[in-house]
């Protein structure tokens, strides 16, 4: 099977003029988070790898904007009590496109993302 996409830009310009700003701003997020990250498309959607290794994947829907995978859960810590609201399952986090969505935990969740998997 052949990838939909051969970068990023064109998973971008995909979606409809008023999405792409939203979908830059969880790019932007995730590459705060990794800056030594390399890009790529992945199981048709942007994926960032460290040293050969997935780290995270973020895709764009009709009504919102997925990040997977989600780090695991820590019961009473601070960044999943501020992730709850988006846990769609235990690997998803799912970020309403008609809400602000917040970069900032963006940014947290790949850290700890980075963490987990990398050590």
């Amino acid at each position: 099977m052949t990838a939909r996409f051969a970068r990023v830009e064109d998973y971008l310009a995909s979606f409809p003029e008023d999405v792409r700003p939203v979908l830059e701003g969880v790019r932007g997020a995730i590459r705060e988070a990794l800056p030594d990250a390399v890009e790529t498309i992945a199981y048709d959607m942007p994926t960032y790898k460290v040293g050969g290794r997935s780290v995270v994947h973020f895709a764009g829907w009709t009504s919102y904007v997925s990040v997977y995978p989600l780090p695991a859960a820590q019961p009473g810590s601070d960044l999943e009590a501020d992730l709850a609201p988006y846990r769609a399952t235990k690997g998803t986090g799912r970020f309403p496109l008609d809400e602000a969505v917040p970069y900032d935990l963006i940014t947290r969740v790949v850290r700890a993302l980075r963490s987990e998997r990398l050590g």
